[in-house]
């Protein structure tokens, strides 16, 4: 295997990472919170929370760096459009997903506390799971423009 496919390998996997840790996150938050029960919240929550970063941490340290030396290793320049506009949206993910762990360390400790208590989730709980939810969507379509951008490479 040389070594440009084993760059864009390593990319890949690390973009499916995180699409589908993300992705799935949200699945099981959204199906925990449906429960309306703290102590399932709780529960789930504290798994989100080791799941962004043990899988989500790993990705977004590894996708740059796998991206420059796959670029470098493909020949292309690193000031190309469509690799410009990759960067801009992953930051653009990063400014959504960074406040995202601090919300969601935040819901489990406010599901755990009414949980301990046999009470139920409080209002702080539902005024973070709203936001929570809003930041899903421009980190997530951001994800999918990187995704088309990678593969479409468009010049621009």
């Amino acid at each position: 295997m040389t070594l440009y496919f084993f760059l864009k390998w390593l990319h890949v996997i690390g973009a499916t990472v995180l699409l589908g840790t993300g992705a799935g996150i949200a699945f099981f938050m959204l199906r925990a919170h449906r429960t309306g029960d703290p102590k399932t919240v709780a529960a789930v929550a504290s798994i989100v929370v080791t799941a962004d970063y043990l899988f989500t941490l790993t990705a977004v340290v590894a996708q740059p760096v796998t991206g420059v030396a796959l670029s470098l290793a493909a020949g292309y320049p690193l000031s190309s459009g469509w690799i410009l506009a990759s960067v801009a949206l992953y930051l653009f993910t990063g400014a959504f997903w960074v406040p995202v762990i601090f919300m969601q360390k935040r819901m489990r400790d406010l599901a755990q506390a009414a949980a301990a208590q046999d009470a139920p989730l409080p209002d702080d709980y539902f005024r973070l799971y709203r936001r929570w939810f809003a930041f899903g969507f421009p980190a997530f379509f951001a994800v999918l423009s990187i995704f088309w951008l990678m593969i479409a490479r468009p010049e621009f």
